[in-house]
């Protein structure tokens, strides 16, 4: 036997009539944006265990060919897992939204991504330990 459905909230109605509007690359791009949000709330601080030395240079992750936004985000956070997320966040939300509300392409958003990350490495990488 199957659980009663719940209700939809207002919210949630609302979003799935906008969601119902939209054009299929503006559903996914809705999609990402929201997997992006969830990944964001789901990160946890990363720590490094024991005496092990914390990574100071990049890996080498490379980029595909026909990389989402999201999945670009997570290679940058793989390239990079050195930086603090969390300052990144704000910058990597703009673009995000850049990218869904603003129809931005994925290549220009992925080449801003990257810059971003690149630039707070930088900093990572001139101060000192």
């Amino acid at each position: 036997m199957l659980p009663p459905k719940m209700p939809a909230s207002a919210d949630q109605q609302r979003l799935l009539r906008l969601y119902r509007q939209m054009s299929k690359s503006g559903q996914r791009s809705l999609l990402d944006f929201a997997a992006f949000l969830v990944q964001r709330e789901d990160a946890a601080p990363e720590t490094t265990g024991g005496d092990a030395a914390p990574v100071r240079e990049p890996l080498d992750v490379p980029r595909p060919a026909d990389e989402t936004v999201i999945a670009a985000i997570r290679r940058l956070s793989q390239t990079f897992p050195m930086l603090d997320k969390d300052e990144i966040l704000h910058e990597a939300s703009a673009l995000m939204t850049a990218h869904v509300m603003q129809g931005k392409p994925a290549a220009e958003v992925i080449d801003e991504l990257e810059a971003v990350f690149r630039r707070y490495y930088e900093r990572v990488k001139s101060t000192p330990e």
